[in-house]
C-alpha cells in the first residue's frame, strides 16, 4: 500500500517513466525509436483540448470584471513585464556567452548544408515582424482552434469576452454555457493526464534511441553553459521577482512540479497549460489575470528561448571565427527583442528563429546552425521548462501588482495541492455594468 500511495503523484509516474525510457532507448535504440508515435499521440490529444479552455477561461474571467478599466491594467502591465524580463534573460545570455566563449577553438566551416537550408527557408517564409503580426488575424472564428494558434484563439476570447462584460446580465444563457463548457473540458483533461507518462515514456524513448549519448557529449560545454544560464536565471531574477510578492522561488517550483516534469518528458510547455491555468487560479491568482497573463505569456514572456537564442548566436560567432563588436551585439539584442518572441511548443521552431536572427543581422555565416543541430532536442526541454517557470513567476507577480492574489488562499493550497479535475464551483459574483 505504501508503494502505490508513493507511485501515485503524476509526476512520480513521469519520471519513473522516463527512468525506464533511457534505459530502452541506449539498450534497445530501433525499438525505442519506434515508440514516437506514443509521445506525438499524447501532445496532439492534449493541443485538442487547450484551445477550448482558453477559451473559456478567458471569456469567463473577463466577464466577471465590473470594469474595461482593469482589463487595460492588466494588459499594460503584463506587457510591461514581459519585455523587461524578457530583455533581462537576452542581457544575461550575452554577458555569459562573451566572458565563458562557448565554440571558441572550433574554426568550423561556413558551408550551409540541405538541413540548415531547410529551416532558413522556413525563416524566409514567416515574413518577421511584418508576418507575425498578420498571423495574429485568424481566417475565420473556428480556424483558430483548428490550427491550434494559441495567440489568434487569445485575441478572439478577449473579444468574446470583453463583449460578454459589456452586455452584462444581458447573456445570462451564454455565460452558464461557457461555464459549464469549462468544467466539461477540465474533466476531459483529468481523462487524458492519466496516460501521461506513457506520452513522456514513448517522447524519451525517441530522444535517447535517436541522439544517443556521443551526440550529447560532442557539443556537452555548450549543453551544460545554457542550462546553467537559465538556473541562474530562475534562481536569481525569477527568484528576485518572487521574493518582492513575498514568495519563495522554490516553493513555486515545487507548487508546479508536476507540470515541470511533464514538460522534461515531452519537450513541450504546451502540455502543461492547461492545467497550470487551473493551478494558479486554486493558488490564490484572480482568473481574469490568469486567463490574460498565461496565454500571452507562451507567446510574448519566453525567457528559456531568449536565453537560448542569444547564447546560440554567440557560440556560431566565436565557433565560426566571426567575432561580434559591441555595436553588432547591440543590434543583435534588438532583433532578438523580436524574434525570441512567439510560436511557443512548435517542433523546430528554435532553428527558425536562429535563421531569422541571422538573417536579420547578417554578419554570421548561416553555416553556423549546423553545429547545433544535433543537441536542439536537449535544448528544449531548458527553454520548455524556463519558459514555464517564467509564466508562472509572470502571473503571480502581475496578479500580486494588481492586487489580485491572496496569500492566504496560496499557503493553503502549497500545503494541500489537490488538483480537481475541473474547477471548483463559484457563486456568481456581482456585476456592474460597464460603460
Amino acid at each position: 500500500m505504501k508503494l502505490v500511495a508513493a507511485v501515485r503523484p503524476l509526476y512520480v509516474q513521469v519520471l519513473i517513466a522516463i527512468v525506464l525510457a533511457v534505459v530502452v532507448g541506449l539498450i534497445w535504440p530501433e525499438f525505442g525509436a519506434g515508440l514516437k508515435p506514443l509521445g506525438d499521440a499524447f501532445v496532439s490529444i492534449l493541443k485538442v483540448l487547450i484551445g477550448p479552455i482558453i477559451f473559456f477561461t478567458v471569456v469567463q474571467g473577463l466577464a466577471q470584471i465590473s470594469n474595461l478599466g482593469k482589463l487595460g491594467r492588466v494588459v499594460v502591465k503584463a506587457f510591461v513585464y514581459f519585455e523587461v524580463v524578457s530583455t533581462l534573460a537576452l542581457v544575461i545570455g550575452l554577458v555569459i556567452g562573451n566572458v565563458l566563449a562557448p565554440g571558441s577553438g572550433l574554426h568550423a566551416s561556413h558551408e550551409v548544408t540541405s538541413q540548415v537550408a531547410g529551416y532558413q527557408q522556413t525563416a524566409q517564409k514567416s515574413g518577421g515582424i511584418v508576418g507575425f503580426l498578420q498571423d495574429l488575424i485568424p481566417d475565420t472564428f473556428f480556424s483558430a482552434f483548428a490550427d491550434g494558434e494559441i495567440l489568434q484563439i487569445l485575441i478572439l476570447s478577449l473579444a468574446f469576452g470583453v463583449a460578454a462584460l459589456l452586455l452584462g446580465k444581458k447573456v445570462p444563457t451564454t455565460m452558464k454555457l461557457i461555464t459549464e463548457g469549462q468544467q466539461l473540458f477540465f474533466k476531459m483533461l483529468g481523462f487524458v493526464m492519466r496516460l501521461a507518462p506513457f506520452g513522456a515514456f514513448g517522447a524519451m524513448c525517441y530522444t535517447v534511441s535517436t541522439y544517443g549519448s556521443a551526440t550529447l557529449l560532442s557539443l556537452f560545454y555548450f549543453v551544460l553553459l545554457v542550462y546553467a544560464t537559465a538556473i541562474v536565471f530562475v534562481v536569481v531574477v525569477l527568484g528576485a521577482i518572487s521574493g518582492f510578492c513575498g514568495l519563495s522561488i522554490f516553493k513555486i517550483i515545487r507548487l508546479i512540479r508536476d507540470e515541470l516534469v511533464l514538460v522534461l518528458g515531452t519537450s513541450s510547455s504546451e502540455v502543461a497549460l492547461p492545467r497550470l491555468l487551473a493551478k494558479l487560479e486554486r493558488a490564490g491568482c484572480e482568473k481574469s489575470v490568469v486567463g490574460l497573463v498565461i496565454p500571452a505569456g507562451y507567446s510574448f514572456n519566453m525567457d528559456g528561448t531568449a536565453i537560448y537564442m542569444s547564447l546560440s548566436v554567440l557560440f556560431i560567432s566565436h565557433a565560426t571565427d566571426s567575432p561580434l563588436s559591441l555595436g553588432q551585439q547591440l543590434a543583435l539584442l534588438a532583433v532578438l527583442l523580436f524574434t525570441s518572441k512567439g510560436g511557443a511548443g512548435v517542433s523546430g521552431l528554435g532553428f527558425v528563429k536562429l535563421s531569422a536572427t541571422l538573417q536579420s543581422v547578417q554578419t554570421l555565416p548561416m553555416g553556423g546552425l549546423g553545429l547545433l543541430i544535433g543537441v536542439d532536442r536537449f535544448m528544449s526541454e531548458v527553454r520548455s521548462l524556463t519558459n514555464l517557470v517564467g509564466n508562472t513567476v509572470a502571473t503571480i507577480a502581475i496578479a500580486k501588482w494588481e492586487k489580485s492574489f491572496d496569500m492566504a488562499k496560496f499557503r493553503s493550497y502549497y500545503a494541500n495541492p489537490t488538483l480537481d479535475e475541473e474547477p471548483a464551483e463559484q457563486e456568481e459574483p456581482e456585476r456592474v455594468e460597464a460603460g
